[in-house]
């Protein structure tokens, strides 16, 4: 169901809160570095040959270099570094879990107790290009090759639409982005948690990728509804699509549809949106249903926004969460509480009278199987159960593709099917997390978008049959699209 601001639950005592108190309690998670702060840290880089963490980027950042060109003090060629292989860069730099990816890689865990912070290096590398930008209006640090004349419709403007639609015009098309929402950003606009992108960044970052030129937005614009496959692939010489996964998953069980009972995502959006957190409500006893990074926001969010309680339920261990043990242990320090091996089996809501006020009351449980792994580790009930104490529960156990606009494509296993991101239908091509080509990242859209560009590319220019690793292969030095130095 869609959530407004109502559809919050009003027991909660938030609504009188100070805010300036909740100002402070959607905050900058992470501290940005100071010029002196970044220096040290950037000397704490050995500079590797063949270095790891390059590898374990999805969009292969030269992260020695833009640390090395740090420590010179070259921070507009860092940033220029970063942003020629991930133009989103500054938003993955405070979202990306790299404490699984470039940080895990790092070659200091070895030897020493901490890695190189090479997230906040790379945010105070872009962040000062940004700054730069805004004071004295730099010029675009990329250059649009010559114009060609065919154009490109991207649908969707979260990270794999908007990386598609700036390396496309790099490339020297005009590109024309349709998105379902009022507003660009997909996943870094509406679905991160408010303290890891304050300051409005992903619209800031927005604005800086325009810049380049060549790219319209057009928002609005939903598929199946208002826009169509057809009349896309009719009107444009190729059509790019990064829709995400835009239906929640169902839990299935009695009580479900109740309005106390919500998705996540739609509880993180309406935070996002919202320009004054006082103004929204939460319950008194929140219970978080999932075990991913999305539960993990939605649970601390609700705990930031005056929860007494805040619960998340999951079926298995914690051994067995997707969620990263670094947001783990955030949840756990920002006072949150876990129940494992506890699979929800009904919503119960009670409706009590009053007689002396002639007034109703509304209360609420969620009762959950206790789980266990037999001998051969299938996961099953133990035949008992418990009941939680609620008045609001947040699901998110996922998310699924919707397929209502694509049954004409080959479809496997929940997602479109690609080769070198071009879909069954010639002419479409895909990317995002509508497609298995790795985990479900903002990092990995950004890897998507930018190659699907180039896979694009390749089709208009009518060598649509040269494999990915031979065009990657033959375009490996990109530097002449960029001013970079």
């Amino acid at each position: 169901m869609a959530l407004g601001l109502c559809n919050f639950n009003k027991t909660g005592t938030n609504n009188n809160a100070n805010k300036d108190a909740l100002s402070n309690n959607y905050a900058d998670l992470h501290e940005p570095l100071s010029f002196l702060q970044a220096k040290a840290e950037a000397d704490r880089c050995l500079y590797c040959y063949d270095a790891p963490c390059i590898t374990a980027c999805p969009t292969s950042i030269d992260v020695p270099t833009f640390i090395h060109q740090i420590r010179s003090t070259n921070l507009t060629g860092s940033a220029k570094t970063i942003l020629s292989q991930n133009i989103m860069g500054g938003t993955c730099s405070r979202a990306c879990p790299t404490e699984i990816l470039c940080e895990q890689a790092c070659v200091l865990n070895v030897s020493e107790e901490q890695p190189v912070e090479i997230g906040l290096l790379q945010r105070f590398a872009v962040d000062s290009l940004f700054e730069k930008q805004a004071a004295s209006q730099l010029e675009h640090p990329f250059k649009r090759a010559k114009l060609k004349e065919k154009r490109i419709a991207v649908i969707g403007a979260g990270p794999a639409g908007l990386a598609c639609a700036h390396r496309a015009s790099m490339l020297g098309y005009d590109v024309t982005v349709f998105e379902a929402k009022n507003k660009a950003g997909g996943l870094n606009e509406y679905g991160l948690a408010a303290y890891k992108m304050v300051d409005d960044f992903a619209q800031k970052e927005i604005e800086f990728l325009l810049q380049i030129g060549g790219i319209h937005i057009e928002t609005g614009q939903k598929l199946g509804e208002n826009l169509s496959l057809k009349s896309l692939c009719d009107d444009f010489d190729a059509v790019f699509t990064s829709v995400g996964l835009g239906l929640s998953n169902q839990l299935g069980i009695n009580g479900e549809d109740d309005d106390r009972v919500i998705d996540a995502i739609e509880f993180i959006e309406a935070i996002r949106q919202s320009d004054d957190l006082s103004s929204l409500s939460v319950g008194n006893n929140v219970i978080v249903i999932g075990a991913g990074n999305t539960a993990i926001d939605a649970a601390i969010q609700s705990k930031r926004l005056g929860a007494d309680n805040v619960t998340v339920v999951y079926r298995r261990g914690e051994e067995s969460m997707s969620a990263t043990q670094w947001e783990i242990d955030l949840a756990r320090k920002n006072g949150v509480n876990f129940r494992f091996y506890s699979a929800p089996k009904s919503f119960e809501n009670i409706q009590t009278h009053n007689s002396n006020t002639d007034t109703y009351t509304k209360t609420a449980s969620l009762e959950c199987d206790y789980m266990q792994l037999d001998d051969d580790g299938k996961l099953t009930t133990t035949g008992e159960s418990y009941k939680l104490p609620t008045d609001m529960v947040l699901k998110a156990i996922g998310q699924k593709f919707d397929k209502s606009p694509f049954t004409e494509l080959n479809i496997e296993n929940g997602k479109l099917v690609v080769s070198n991101y071009q879909t069954s239908m010639k002419g479409l091509f895909a990317g995002g997390d509508c497609i298995a080509s790795g985990s479900d990242l903002t990092v990995q859209a950004v890897e998507d978008g930018k190659q699907a560009a180039h896979a694009i590319d390749q089709y208009l220019s009518k060598n649509q049959y040269l494999s990915k690793n031979q065009y990657l292969s033959k375009n490996s030095n990109l530097s002449n699209l960029s001013e970079e130095k």
